[in-house]
């Protein structure tokens, strides 16, 4: 293999891990700027950080985990769940920009591999919007790929422990990773020279440490298969009622738009900063454009199994993420290995890239903020902390009941350290000591319209309390208004306040 260990101005681009630290502490101040209620993934993260388990449902536990770990720190708050998102995508650039420089001799082409990311729209919008799982396989794929790079071309210990590390992690981020390591290991015995690494004895290590860090869940999923795995399998055959032909028709044709959506914006990119010498970069060929290219030549290979074989006729864009993320470093590499001068080209490249910096951010305030002027609301102008303010003045609950989780993070986060029992999570059962000092604390949300008695999964909870049989909920609404409301516009919670009746 090709050795860069002589490259010249190797230490070029540490600029651009200081241009992306500066990037996410920026992230992290709009998210504070931004109402304080929580998204869906941020609210699951919040109302599972009441306990630590082994698995939580169809999402592995690696982001959980860190997130109560934080939690158990810091407190509640959207500042422990902006700062650990960022930090974790930062640590994944890092990684990234570490990968690209040990495999390119061009600073330029190192430095665009390393932004390129950010023309991702899966990574550089949807990351920071609403996504937490998705993250945490990010960073586990930055982390295999660093370790797994480092392995093939200097082969010491530490980059075989690396390795097994992000592939455990990354097993505890989401289970469609596990195509990862395996597309990147059938696409190393295929070169003669790279295939050494495999035999090493030191791939030994790298299994230890994947079955050690990822042991713990194991055993949970075995018990657990078809709960963590029917929601993810409902959403990948969201066509049942299709015959055979139709469903593998519609799913490869599913796999090509979702490969379009996620390469497209990157592409696009390069070829407006490259221009006409990028289509001659496309015949460059490399030991490592080969590795890549069969990288993710195997990877569509093994969801086009699940369509054929596993009935799937969805997939979507952002599942992708740990399979293409090397889009960028794919390009740079094929352009390198065309001897493409790479100069002018970064000075195209970096004002692109700012746009996108400053776009990002922008949109994600400014969709909420507009709110004010369109009504036209999103998540985020949901209430839920001016209702929790009123709440607190009605009652200091022993417990409440929330309809569904996202409801439920945010009360948890809201009315810190009230127990939350979550309708739509029936596996989370604490023990609750309800008294008329202290009464259950159920509640609902409704709009601008909506059911004002209790529902039926809260009605049968209920029932599954003796110590309340007989008692009469006191059922009442609040109508608080929304975050940048749009003429006073107010959003409207049920809630019931129930205690043990008297003997």
């Amino acid at each position: 293999m090709e050795s860069t260990d002589n490259k010249a101005g190797k230490s070029g681009i540490g600029w651009v891990f200081g241009l992306l630290a500066f990037y996410f502490v920026l992230q992290v101040i709009v998210r504070i700027a931004m109402p304080p209620t929580l998204g869906l993934d941020e609210a699951e993260q919040s109302f599972r950080s009441q306990w630590l388990a082994a698995g939580y449902g169809p999402q592995p536990p690696f982001y959980n985990w860190l997130q109560y770990a934080i939690f158990s720190f810091s407190g509640v708050s959207v500042l422990a769940l902006a700062a650990a998102k960022n930090t974790l995508l930062f640590i994944s650039y890092l990684l990234y920009g570490l990968t690209a420089r040990r495999l390119l001799r061009n600073d330029a082409l190192a430095v665009m591999a390393t932004l390129g990311l950010i023309t991702l729209p899966q990574v550089a919008f949807e990351m920071q919007r609403d996504l937490t799982h998705t993250v945490a396989v990010f960073f586990s794929g930055c982390l295999f790929l660093y370790g797994f790079i480092r392995a093939l071309h200097k082969g010491d210990t530490l980059a075989y422990l690396i390795t097994g590390v992000g592939i455990g992690l990354g097993f505890l981020s989401k289970y469609n990773f596990a195509l990862l390591p395996i597309s990147a290991l059938l696409a190393v015995l295929f070169d003669q020279q790279m295939r050494k690494r495999v035999f090493d004895w030191r791939i030994g290590l790298t299994a230890l440490v994947t079955i050690a860090i990822a042991t713990p869940h194991l055993f949970w999923l075995k018990d657990n298969l078809g709960f963590a795995t029917a929601r993810t399998l409902e959403k990948l055959t969201d066509n049942d009622h299709a015959s055979y032909i139709l469903q593998v028709l519609t799913g490869t044709g599913s796999l090509l738009l979702a490969v379009i959506g996620f390469c497209a914006v990157t592409v696009l990119v390069f070829a407006i900063v490259f221009r006409k010498p990028l289509l001659s970069a496309f015949s460059g060929s490399s030991e490592w454009t080969r590795l890549f290219g069969r990288m993710m030549l195997f990877s569509m290979l093994g969801i086009l199994i699940l369509v054929f074989f596993g009935g799937a006729s969805q997939v979507k864009d952002r599942w992708l993420v740990p399979l293409f993320f090397v889009m960028p470093l794919y390009l740079a590499l094929k352009i390198e290995a065309s001897k493409i001068d790479a100069g002018q080209a970064l000075r195209r490249f970096m004002p692109i890239v700012a746009i996108i910096m400053i776009a990002v951010p922008s949109i994600l305030f400014g969709r909420v903020a507009m709110a004010s002027l369109n009504g036209d609301y999103e998540r985020l102008n949901t209430p839920f902390l001016r209702a929790a303010e009123a709440l607190r003045q009605k009652a200091d609950p022993s417990a409440i009941v929330a309809e569904g989780s996202l409801l439920a993070g945010n009360l948890r986060k809201d009315l810190y350290p009230v127990t939350v029992v979550s309708l739509d999570y029936p596996g989370f059962k604490p023990d609750i000591a309800i008294s008329k000092e202290h009464p259950l604390l159920i509640v609902w949300s409704m709009g601008t319209a909506g059911e004002s008695g209790l529902s039926a999964k809260a009605t049968e909870w209920l029932k599954q309390r003796p110590d309340l049989a007989g008692a009469i909920p006191e059922i009442s609404t609040i109508d608080v208004p929304y975050f940048y409301a749009h003429k006073g516009e107010t959003y409207r919670f049920g809630y019931a306040l129930i205690a043990p009746p008297a003997p």
